[in-house]
């Protein structure tokens, strides 16, 4: 629920600028439908506003009206220690819930406040406090400052050279490409699926029984992958891109309030609107999207990236002078990845996990993380994120990562299958996350050290087995076609198939065959899972409930490769000059460490895991650290499918600081 922590009735009236716009060609701004209330953010220079962060709430102040207003104005007073008629204006900046003590459940803000006194007394506050204890802390707030894109169309560079490409229109192709047209480089974007309105359909028609497109579906078409899921906008990472993203996502059309939510998320329902309204404005500021249309070739010469191919249906191919490609495919694009590879492009196996979707009574975890408040109207559904490290195993030279991952509360496991005969899972929730279930992933890393060898597509080729594997298990349980194995979590520890769960329905639309889920993930995923569940239980009340069900399987939580990029983010070929690299070089895979990715919960899970994986670039002879030098191949790999990104947050972040550097090397030196 949206708080009644708007602005308070001010005395005096603040400037207002709708922010997320484009300064520098504000015609990319006009784009529909928007939001019918102006997003605001004060950004004069002339006004001023106090900071107190950690300050603490009771639930009540997160309900509409006017108590709830009081109750805020009071808890600033007295942080600040002065009259609460002294303040004239409030503004929610953060708020996360306080659930560790549940006799004590309360939300914790920041606010943004204004002083009756001006400037003169938010000095004397801040200086006030300082010299007096206070959980609360007391600052001078800096707004949010605009993201400002440099024009580089009538640069030298840019006038000589062909229009970049963007491949794919997940979170990091769409912000990558709003970017770049937005800097008037009018880029061409294709995406392999369809248009969102035109893929919504063909997922649902999957989802009733019709056969699968492999082409359109909820891994593949506008929005990416992220379009069906909770819409997570959190990240591990702390990017100075980040607080754009949020913006520019609020100017897209999402709610105003996953600018102060400490864990804001959109839901696919609500996302839907908003990738179309980011790609109107790619279009607007002078890009053209393709849908439909695959990237099908890369093309070389001395190293540099001349054409590309791309592909239509009947088929229609056709060859574009390319110098700057940005390949932004999703971390399902694994037909990409085997041409990438076979152009003899720098690649190497990236720590990812596989496992399940268990699925829980939200109530369950409403009552787990919020005691006897678990009822309160302030507080939606509850969330958790739990990992935890095992101990080596028989054969294991070290312990492996369990953890859950995308949790969506109030939420629906999704039928994510994008190859013939094989059952892939995710997790969806809508942006009221009122379904009667939570469901998350349940997670087991996976190593570079579980591979035979260094082929850096030896990850997809697990991945690959294990969907095909759940789809003859849950067929030969007496399952239809793409219905999912399902196992409650009580018969899988008891190594049973057992049948349906007698508290929880599965929510996965085609339904799932009751069966001993052991036949279709590899053992060592089993027994870690297996270790896992009670222990997770005794962090998480009810975790481990014999009646919770399990539905496999989830193999596509990340990317199982990387790409590996340079310091100016362009990939490296094996026969490449490299800038200040002695080509006879060749250094040991110690010292073959890529850029860190900036991905999400899952890989700083299996950060904690598991050794730095020996790259596979090093079998292929790699002549440097590429990591460390500056390849000019005109070749940008970008986001979650080249091993940069974890999550909806860090895949745009990635996209715009791709998108930076490569309209840097478009400007004058």
């Amino acid at each position: 629920m949206v708080p009644a922590l708007l602005p308070v009735q001010a005395s005096r009236s603040a400037r207002i600028t709708p922010i997320g716009t484009n300064p520098v060609n504000p015609a990319a701004n006009a784009v529909g439908p928007l939001p019918e209330t102006p997003v605001i953010a004060i950004d004069s220079p002339e006004e001023t506003m106090l900071e107190i962060s950690n300050l603490a709430l009771p639930l009540d102040a997160g309900l509409e009206g006017k108590q709830a207003e009081k109750l805020v104005r009071r808890a600033a007073a007295r942080a600040l220690n002065i009259p609460p008629n002294d303040i004239t204006e409030i503004r929610l900046l953060k708020r996360s819930v306080d659930a560790r003590k549940k006799h004590d459940v309360h939300f914790v803000a920041t606010l943004g406040v204004e002083l009756a006194g001006g400037a003169k007394a938010e000095a004397a506050a801040i200086e006030a406090a300082a010299h007096r204890k206070s959980a609360a802390n007391v600052k001078a707030h800096h707004p949010y400052e605009t993201l400002q894109v440099p024009q580089v169309d009538a640069t030298p560079q840019a006038q000589n050279e062909p229009r970049p490409i963007v491949v794919g229109t997940g979170p990091a192709g769409l912000f990558c490409a709003l970017y770049l047209a937005r800097a008037g480089l009018r880029p061409l974007v294709v995406e392999r699926g369809a248009a969102v309105d035109e893929r919504m359909a063909a997922v649902d028609a999957f989802n009733v029984g019709e056969p699968l497109d492999p082409h359109t579906n909820i891994q593949y078409g506008e929005g990416g992958a992220g379009t069906f899921s909770d819409g997570k906008l959190t990240t591990n990472i702390k990017s100075p891109w980040a607080q754009h993203v949020l913006h520019l996502f609020v100017e897209a059309g999402a709610p105003e309030e996953i600018l102060w939510q400490a864990k804001p998320h959109i839901g696919t329902d609500l996302l839907v609107d908003i990738v179309r309204n980011i790609r109107k404005q790619i279009e607007q500021a002078g890009g053209e999207v393709r849908f439909n249309t695959q990237l099908t070739a890369l093309h070389f010469e001395n190293g540099r990236l001349t054409q590309a191919e791309i592909t239509q249906p009947e088929p229609v191919t056709e060859l574009i002078p390319a110098s700057r490609v940005v390949l932004a495919c999703g971390h399902s694009a694994r037909d990409t990845f085997e041409l990438v590879c076979d152009a003899g492009v720098h690649m190497e196996q990236k720590p990812f996990s596989v496992g399940v979707r268990i699925e829980h009574p939200q109530q369950l975890i409403n009552r787990s993380q919020y005691g006897k408040a678990a009822d309160h109207p302030a507080l939606g559904a509850a969330d958790y994120k739990l990992s935890m490290h095992l101990r080596p195993q028989k054969g294991e030279e070290q312990g492996r990562g369990v953890y859950t991952f995308c949790m969506c509360p109030g939420g629906e496991v999704v039928c994510a299958a994008s190859e013939p005969e094989g059952v892939v899972v995710n997790g969806m929730s809508r942006f009221a996350r009122d379904g009667q279930n939570a469901n998350s992933a349940l997670l087991v890393g996976v190593g570079p050290e579980d591979f035979d060898g260094e082929d850096p597509l030896a990850g997809i080729k697990l991945q690959r087995e294990m969907e095909q594997a759940a789809y003859r298990t849950a067929i030969a349980a007496g399952g239809e076609p793409y219905q999912a194995p399902a196992q409650t979590v009580g018969d899988f520890l008891a190594h049973r198939a057992g049948g349906p769960s007698k508290q929880v329905k599965p929510t996965y639309a085609r339904g799932v065959a009751w069966c001993d889920l052991h036949e279709c993930l590899p053992p060592f995923v089993a027994r870690a899972m297996e270790q896992a569940l009670p222990q997770l239980d005794r962090r998480l009340h009810g975790f481990a409930d014999p009646q919770a069900v399990l539905t496999g399987v989830e193999t596509r939580s990340s990317s199982p490769v990387r790409i590996v990029r340079g310091k100016n983010m362009q990939a490296q070929l094996a026969a490449a000059p490299v800038s200040g690299c002695v080509q006879d070089e060749v250094l040991s895979p110690a010292q073959l460490v890529p850029e860190p990715t900036s991905g999400g919960a899952q890989d700083q899970a299996q950060a904690k895991t598991q050794a730095a994986p020996e790259s596979s670039a090093a079998a292929n002879r790699q002549p440097a650290d590429v990591a460390a030098l500056e390849p000019e191949t005109g070749l940008y790999p970008c986001g979650e499918g080249a091993g940069y990104a974890g999550g909806i947050m860090s895949a745009a972040c990635d996209g715009l600081r791709v998108a930076s550097a490569l309209v840097e090397s478009l400007r004058p030196e």
